[in-house]
Formats: structure tokens, C-alpha cells, sequence
């Protein structure tokens, strides 16, 4: 039965997530009560990677991956690794670039004996935009040749970017890249409790990398107030319900009424959005 599986990926059990993370994906009857069945506040971080093809994205979490673990294998052997799980999901076409079903998708990973969630995005268009009300941490990847291209996103960069990564930086005219691209954050920064980051990796010789979780784990420990995590639930909430052809719901409603179940403790994502349904 579906409901015995939560219990099997709560302590590991790789197949029962697989399979929990299909059921869901084909919207089999009785995926909405596993979901609904997911414990509430789990406070495990999502960041999310997103930024242009040929970024070096996957190349980047590969390195991320072993600064974790402190592992150094390549991504092909983290298929085989016990406290890695590795799933690839296409956009069934989503105009967006992510899952239809990522933020469920999500939720189990968080539900699964995990500490972190990483959602690579294939960075085509409104896919950066959606990544930031999915993850925690939002991290922008950029190359040095892409000074145009950053400039025709940059609108949509400067409000979703928590960190930017200039990787490949030991190409020519990467120092000029980095101090343009922080000229070009600068204005934005008023707007903003604090500077956004700019880290240079080359993460295929994970040169970098550990800066860069440095700065993650430190935005988690500090720069994220309880006011956005209230607004990351609502956006996810805002987006369920959507989806169920209950457009008229109000964002601004549900924020406060997340704020107050959250207080209480007693806040549970699912059970949540049901009673809209």
C-alpha cells in the first residue's frame, strides 16, 4: 500500500522513495493522502541551482556533492552511493523548466533520511524565476562570457539570486566579469537585507566549492528570517492550489494563516492546502 512506504523512505529505504516519488509523478490513486500523511515543519534546506546552459550546473553539484560528504567521486558513482539519492525528472512540458510535481517531488525528498535538497534547474527561461519559491538558497550560475546574456536576465536574476557563482573563472577576463557583475548588482542591493554574493569556482577542479557552502550554510544560519520561509510555504501553497483551479485564493491570506498554524507548530503542508480544495 502507498502509506507504507513513508515510513520505509523515513530511514533510508531508497526504493520505497522511488517508487513513493512515481506514484506521485502519475498521480496514483492515493498519492494526495501520502503527501497529506509528510510531517510538517520539516526544516531540512532545498537550494536550488539554476543560471544558463553550459553554466557547468551539473558540474558544479557534483562538486558540491563531495564538499558534503567529503567524497571526491565522480557524479556517474553517486547513482551507487548510500547517502546520495539522484533522480531526474523531465518538464512533461512545463513552460517553466522545473516538474509540474517538483514542489511534491520536494516534500517527500525533505520527508527521506536526507540533510539537504538540491534542485538543479535546466535554466531556460522562467525556470530561474520558479526556483526561488521552491529552495531555500538560490544559487545563480553564470560563465565569464556571459555578459549579455546576464544583462537580458538581469531583472528576474536580481530578485531570485542569493548567491551568484561565476565558475569557469580560470578563463580569460573572469576577474573583469565578477567586478562588472557586482557594478551591476549594486543598485539592486537597497532593495535587499544584504549584498548578494559573488563566488568564483571551477568546479571541475572543485576549486571554490567550499567557499561556496561556506556561504550557503551561512545564509541559512543567518540571513534568512522567518518572514521569508512564511512566504516560501505561501508560494508553494499559492501554486498547489492554483493548480486545482483556485486562482482567486489570496497569497497575502494564506502567508498569515501559515504564519499563525507555524507559531502554533501546527502547520503541515498538505493538510494545509486541502481544506482549499
Amino acid at each position: 500500500m502507498i502509506q507504507e512506504l513513508l515510513p520505509k523512505f523515513q530511514i533510508g529505504d531508497a526504493k520505497a522513495l522511488a517508487r513513493a516519488i512515481s506514484l506521485v509523478e502519475n498521480e496514483v490513486d492515493g498519492y494526495e493522502e501520502l503527501l497529506q500523511s509528510l510531517p510538517g515543519n520539516l526544516n531540512k534546506p532545498v537550494i536550488g541551482i539554476t543560471g544558463p546552459p553550459g553554466a557547468g550546473k551539473s558540474t558544479l553539484v557534483d562538486s558540491l556533492l563531495g564538499s558534503l560528504l567529503g567524497d571526491r567521486i565522480r557524479m556517474s558513482k553517486w547513482y551507487d552511493h548510500p547517502n546520495v539519492f539522484i533522480r531526474s525528472l523531465a518538464t512533461r512540458g512545463s513552460l517553466g523548466g522545473l516538474h509540474p510535481k517538483i514542489i511534491e517531488i520536494t516534500e517527500l525528498m525533505k520527508a527521506a533520511a536526507f540533510d539537504h535538497v538540491i534542485v538543479e534547474t535546466v535554466g531556460v527561461g522562467q525556470s530561474e524565476v520558479e526556483i526561488a519559491g521552491l529552495a531555500d538558497i538560490t544559487v545563480v550560475v553564470v560563465v565569464p562570457e556571459a555578459g549579455d546574456e546576464v544583462q537580458t536576465m538581469k531583472a528576474g536574476l536580481m530578485e531570485i539570486a542569493d548567491i551568484f557563482v561565476v565558475n569557469k573563472s580560470d578563463r580569460p577576463d573572469a576577474d573583469l566579469f565578477v567586478k562588472n557583475l557586482r557594478l551591476m548588482l549594486a543598485p539592486a542591493y537597497h532593495n535587499r537585507y544584504d549584498e548578494v554574493p559573488v563566488i568564483k569556482t571551477v568546479a571541475s577542479q572543485n576549486n571554490g566549492v567550499s567557499e561556496l557552502l561556506k556561504e550557503i550554510d551561512h545564509l541559512l544560519k543567518h540571513h534568512h528570517s522567518k518572514e521569508k520561509k512564511y512566504w516560501l510555504l505561501a508560494e508553494r501553497a499559492f501554486q498547489l492550489i492554483q493548480r486545482k483551479k483556485m486562482s482567486d485564493i489570496d497569497k497575502e491570506k494564506l502567508k498569515e494563516e501559515i504564519k499563525e498554524l507555524s507559531n502554533k507548530n501546527s502547520f503541515q503542508l498538505y493538510s494545509f492546502v486541502k481544506k482549499y480544495m
